[in-house]
């Protein structure tokens, strides 16, 4: 099979066979009765209180179920969410979003967007093919064009007295490394925005809503491989299609699977994060302080914000029923794996709900626990450390604006998508 070959096709083109179907339950909406017994985490309540809540689960019922998305768990406790992220053999990642829809189990090991959604052994094999391109040594490279970038996002900002810094700073960062890495034209960032949100935040929107914003996702990104075939060039997607696995070219659904990832979780995740950090700082006036007066405190402070505001929440599917931590999980059930509420657990972390910006102990689950753990951990922390650093050294004094007017997305990625600041 010729390269050219493997992308001649749409990926949504050849109708699905009946077993490949997965299942789907019926959407459930409404308000939340009981958080042990009805969680929903696309709440809006959710979105803004989820440290109460989980601090309140954590005391009454550690692990909380809902009926909703066809039954999900929540566990609070660190110890859970760890046991849980380790355990391959009973928990699958073959989706790690939690939805209506459950797809085939024949869909592991490989899933949809390797190697996240991929189990034992393949993840292994998957995962090592995208650790060159994240090197701290790689990672740096970039710091130097991240912060010129930086530096231009403040010079817009000129002038003004109230800025929204969540989409006219924090989100514009991670878009714009993303599309270098991929080789993406920059000026396509608006729908880098429109993908991340339809993934993540229209989980209970109409099956087949869902799947034509899926099927936009990946018509773009086939026709940005096609691009890539036809003119080569040195970036991720470039590698990506000549990558071998088994001594074999990738497979397309693989190749476009990976993108897919890089593009979803690289651009919210540390949009979340930068936007929390300054919605800590914008609140915290003795913190913003001293980070401004020595800059040598800010990466402890980075891995703080990154502890206490981790955004990410991931999924497993049971895969058989088992006893789990006093409670019975089902074969599908979904597990959600809350990394910010393992990261707020007092019986790990002291002072576990304080933001302490020179906390010198700090192995926090932010990027996630067991075989999955970030792969792109180093890029993320450059971003959310030059993020903080152009702009505590260029605006060293802002604070709320609107408190609120700050809105939370839901979802299983948490940050600010508004926070309008005042400068000054």
């Amino acid at each position: 099979m010729t390269v050219d070959d493997r992308f001649t096709e749409d990926f949504h083109r050849r109708e699905p066979a009946e077993e490949e179907l997965g299942t789907w339950s019926e959407p459930v909406t409404g308000p939340v009765g009981d958080w042990a017994t009805d969680f929903s985490h696309i709440d809006e309540q959710y979105a803004k209180h989820a440290p109460e809540i989980w601090a309140d689960l954590r005391q009454r019922c550690p692990i909380a179920h809902t009926g909703r998305f066809g039954g999900a768990w929540l566990p609070t406790r660190y110890e859970d969410v760890q046991a849980i992220a380790y355990d391959t053999d009973h928990f699958s990642s073959r989706a790690i979003i939690v939805n209506n829809y459950r797809p085939p189990l024949d869909l592991a090991p490989v899933g949809g967007e390797p190697p996240i959604s991929s189990d034992p052994p393949f993840h292994h094999d998957a995962r090592k093919l995208l650790l060159p391109a994240f090197t701290k040594a790689n990672v740096a490279k970039q710091a130097v064009t991240t912060e010129a970038f930086c530096h231009s996002l403040i010079d817009g900002l000129a002038g003004r007295d109230v800025v929204d810094a969540a989409t006219e700073y924090g989100m514009h960062i991670p878009i714009r490394v993303v599309a270098d890495m991929l080789g993406f034209p920059a000026e396509d960032g608006p729908q880098f925005k429109a993908f991340v949100e339809n993934a993540l935040e229209g989980v209970n929107d109409p099956m087949e809503e869902r799947e034509e914003r899926g099927n936009q996702l990946f018509d773009y990104l086939l026709a940005q491989i096609r691009d890539h075939v036809d003119n080569p060039r040195d970036d991720l997607t470039t590698y990506l299609v000549n990558a071998e696995l088994y001594g074999q070219k990738l497979e397309p659904q693989h190749v476009a699977g990976t993108m897919a990832l890089l593009l979803i979780a690289g651009i919210d995740t540390t949009w979340s994060a930068i936007g929390a950090s300054l919605w800590h700082l914008a609140q915290h006036p003795e913190d913003r302080r001293r980070l401004v007066a020595d800059p040598s405190l800010r990466t402890t402070a980075v891995e703080e914000f990154l502890r206490a505001y981790a955004p990410v929440t991931m999924a497993r599917l049971v895969k058989e029923d088992i006893s789990f931590g006093g409670v019975e999980m089902k074969a599908e059930d979904w597990v959600l794996l809350p990394f910010p509420a393992a990261n707020r657990d007092p019986e790990r972390f002291e002072r576990a709900d304080e933001v302490v910006i020179d906390r010198e102990v700090n192995r926090h689950a932010a990027f996630g626990l067991g075989i999955h753990r970030c792969v792109g951990s180093h890029l993320a922390r450059m971003e959310l450390r030059v993020a903080l650093d152009v702009w505590l050294d260029r605006i060293p004094e802002f604070s709320l604006a609107d408190p609120d007017a700050v809105r939370w997305s839901t979802g299983q990625i948490r940050g600010p998508r508004a926070l309008p600041l005042r400068i000054g």
